[in-house]
């Protein structure tokens, strides 16, 4: 079953989409939630729609919701910030919880580029996370922004002529750059003591390699990095993205259904 669902948080909505596995309406399914990518959305480009229809056709739910300013939910993209989307990512977990379909001692999380840095912080900093799975991590991005580049460009001079820095047609602010530059992101991650399922291509050329193998490092023995060989960031081929949900489902019902 696929339905949508409004969440609030501070007075925006935020718009998503669930997907319920076949069976008596008071069952309660592991759930995993989906977090997008910078300026993507909930159908993200490694298809979290096709994953959540595997999920669902093995008993596992899921819900993906738009970030604020992305997609169909409220909000300037200019108001964005990734402290902001850690936020709003805690919200929308709280309120999965009480969810009619949900159990709630099982919870996942996977999160893809920008949104898989949103996704390893908030599992860190939120209680109850049974399993977090990372797609194509965008580790690099704090250490791209202090050095005044994001998206393999200069951001300085955008911004001090437009006031705004444009990523694939959206508005990045400078308190956007700031926030990112600022981000601890090993740091924050790994604290996080459950199961870690981390996937990332070897031709991936926009979040390197070497920044993904650092969470190795912060992680307690509890993460796993899967290396697929000629993946690109998006999964951009029929095999490498059969090949990204399959370790996916083995991974979550691995560590969910029980």
């Amino acid at each position: 079953m696929i339905r949508h669902h409004d969440f609030r948080h501070h007075d925006l909505t935020l718009r998503s989409t669930l997907h319920i596995p076949e069976g008596p309406a008071d069952t309660r399914h592991p759930t995993v939630v989906f977090v997008h990518g910078f300026t993507a959305n909930r159908l993200e480009l490694p298809n979290f729609v096709a994953m959540s229809r595997l999920l669902a056709a093995n008993g596992i739910a899921s819900v993906r919701f738009d970030l604020s300013g992305h997609g169909e939910s409220d909000g300037d993209f200019f108001d964005v910030t990734i402290t902001g989307e850690i936020a709003e990512t805690r919200a929308i977990l709280r309120a999965v919880r009480i969810l009619d379909f949900v159990d709630p001692d099982r919870i996942g999380l996977v999160g893809m580029s920008m949104g898989g840095v949103v996704a390893g912080i908030t599992a860190a900093e939120e209680t109850g996370i049974g399993a977090l799975c990372l797609w194509s991590p965008a580790a690099v991005a704090p250490f791209e922004a202090a050095k005044g580049h994001l998206k393999g460009r200069s951001v300085t001079p955008e911004i001090e002529e437009k006031g705004y820095f444009d990523a694939d047609g959206h508005r990045v602010s400078p308190a956007m750059v700031k926030d990112i530059a600022g981000l601890d992101v090993y740091r924050r991650s790994g604290a996080y003591t459950g199961p870690v399922h981390i996937l990332h291509g070897d031709n991936d050329g926009i979040a390197p390699l070497e920044y993904v193998r650092r969470y190795l490092d912060h992680y307690d023995g509890n993460a796993e990095l899967e290396i697929v060989e000629g993946a690109d960031h998006a999964w951009g081929s029929v095999p490498h993205r059969g090949r990204l949900h399959g370790s996916t489902l083995r991974f979550l019902r691995r560590h969910l259904q029980r």
